[in-house]
């Protein structure tokens, strides 16, 4: 499970750092390509927490997020496009944080926090 999280974690940096940089060259419209390629990858990350009931319990954060990114989702068609086109890239940061919080400090080994 940690080499999935880990594997997780190092796609959503990948796909971000790599955005801002391409869009920091290319400075034209392909930032929507962005936003909807680290979108799709969170959405198919959080469908697969859910599934498999990895830290959504409720009360925690990723539970939180997930509604909020779900009811994001569902209000797309009535509007919220536009409250997404400024707030998705501040949500995708946290999304990344919250998979590195849970990889490298609850997932830790047990001797880990004996140090």
């Amino acid at each position: 499970m940690k080499k999935l999280k880990t594997f997780d974690l190092l796609i959503n940096i990948t796909l971000i750092a790599g955005f801002a940089i391409y869009g920091l060259i290319k400075q034209d419209g392909s930032y929507l390509i962005a936003y909807f390629l680290v979108g799709a990858w969170q959405v198919i990350s959080m469908l697969f927490h859910a599934y498999k009931h990895i830290f959504t319990y409720k009360g925690g954060s990723r539970h939180y997020y997930h509604w909020v990114a779900l009811i994001s989702l569902l209000t797309m068609p009535i509007g919220s496009v536009w409250i997404l086109l400024f707030t998705a890239p501040f949500m995708a940061i946290y999304y990344t944080y919250l998979c590195y919080h849970e990889v490298y400090v609850k997932m830790q080994r047990p001797l880990a926090v004996l140090k």
